[in-house]
């Protein structure tokens, strides 16, 4: 076999590619080539005891899946430690899909869960360099974006959301250099898939990104805290940042930040395809109306039922294809309910139309909460939540 095809062969994940030869990521294979650990019961276990909280759903069924570290901040809460929350947006787009709010509403459960203080990370300065869009524009679609966000309830008083374009300087600039005098061009290639192609802003970008890892990026939250651990709930996608990162870390005199990963939420037509903003009906937006979800998912959630009633009635669906599926795996509350709904159209019993219709109702009240929630969002509230300012109660 030819380098070509080999190559042609694999599954590509980066922070920019996300693609596999038939179109289905093979997560145990991820997990292996990047040398991060799945999260196992044990591990979920161990989360609702130490916070007396119930897991969230993302836990439970396996959609938060691998890590890095993530028992060494247990070790430490457990011993009475404390830990800070790290996670990010790259505002591209006026508005959010729903796979976009995954990793906020994971983050404002582990917020709540062990009261610690988050950091935002809105990387304005990315999406100039990566998409076709001014500054201008970058910058007020990262305050756009930060109304979705603070819509998800996060705590002002535990929570700091920054743009890179207006807060990158002092004592993160600081860290920026330390971590980008200590990478090179070859590690960026192997980690990062950066090309004697790319301009360079996508070299000198990563370090920006690795920089609130450490907690003296903060001097005005973690003052002469410089050994705080961080822990970063993201897509697996952005694993080889934090690589990088964590590979750096002990050269500078820093701990490893820890990471909860997740696995990648799928397009409407299946996860062969991909949500894309030129295409409105890949995804489900937090602006759709009830009738525009209800219209999308009827007409553009792929289907494992079968081609007939009566064929569906004897075979049963495939629910490992079927993305109505996969989205109540994500949204539906209910644990009991979503078995439920699983074994009677895995069996045939219950039709294509019957879990459409679930859905629908279930994305549309998730819709429609945030929706009000970000209509309570002022301008002044995303002045408060960026400002520099100390925060007295985050570990209270």
């Amino acid at each position: 076999m030819e380098i070509e095809e080999v190559a042609a062969a694999e599954q590509v994940v980066t922070p920019w590619e996300v693609s596999a030869p038939d179109g289905v990521i093979d997560y145990d294979k991820l997990v292996d080539r990047f040398g991060c650990q799945l999260i196992d019961a044990a591990i979920v276990d161990r989360i609702a005891h130490l916070t007396l909280c119930p897991p969230h759903r993302f836990l439970r069924r396996g959609i938060f899946f691998a890590h890095r570290d993530l028992n060494r901040i247990l070790d430490l809460y457990e011993a009475g430690e404390k830990f800070y929350l790290y996670t990010g947006r790259g505002p591209s787009s006026e508005s959010l899909h729903l796979g976009h709010l995954i990793p906020f509403m994971f983050t404002k459960y582990l917020q709540d869960a062990f009261k610690v203080p988050l950091v935002i990370q809105l990387t304005d300065d990315e999406k100039f360099l990566w998409k076709n869009l001014t500054i201008a524009e970058c910058k007020r679609l990262a305050r756009e974006n930060a109304k979705d966000i603070i819509a998800c309830g996060f705590d002002v008083e535990r929570t700091f959301i920054f743009t890179d374009l207006n807060y990158v300087g002092g004592a993160f600039y600081e860290n920026m250099l330390e971590v980008a005098k200590r990478v090179t061009y070859n590690n960026l290639r192997g980690i990062l898939g950066i090309t004697p192609e790319d301009h360079i802003g996508k070299v000198s970008f990563p370090p920006v990104q690795a920089a609130p890892s450490f907690p003296s990026s903060f001097p005005h939250l973690f003052p002469g805290n410089d050994q705080l651990r961080c822990l970063i709930p993201c897509a697996i996608d952005q694993d080889p940042y934090f690589r990088m990162t964590r590979d750096v870390a002990p050269k500078i005199g820093f701990q490893k930040p820890s990471l909860i990963e997740s696995r990648f939420f799928p397009a409407l037509q299946g996860e062969s395809t991909k949500m894309s903003a030129s295409d409105p009906n890949s995804a489900i937006y937090v602006t759709d109306s009830s009738k525009q979800i209800k219209a999308k998912v009827n007409k553009y959630a792929f289907s494992g039922g079968q081609a007939s009633v009566e064929l569906h009635r004897k075979l049963g669906a495939n629910l490992d294809v079927d993305v109505p599926i996969k989205y109540l795996n994500f949204f539906l509350e209910d644990d009991d309910e979503l078995d439920h709904i699983k074994k009677e159209y895995k069996e045939g019993r219950m039709l294509t139309g019957e879990v459409k219709q679930r859905l629908i109702a279930v994305l549309s009240e998730l819709v429609a909460r945030h929706q009000r929630a970000r209509a309570q969002v002022t301008e002044e509230m995303v002045d408060a939540f960026m400002a520099v300012r100390p925060l007295p109660n985050m570990f209270g």
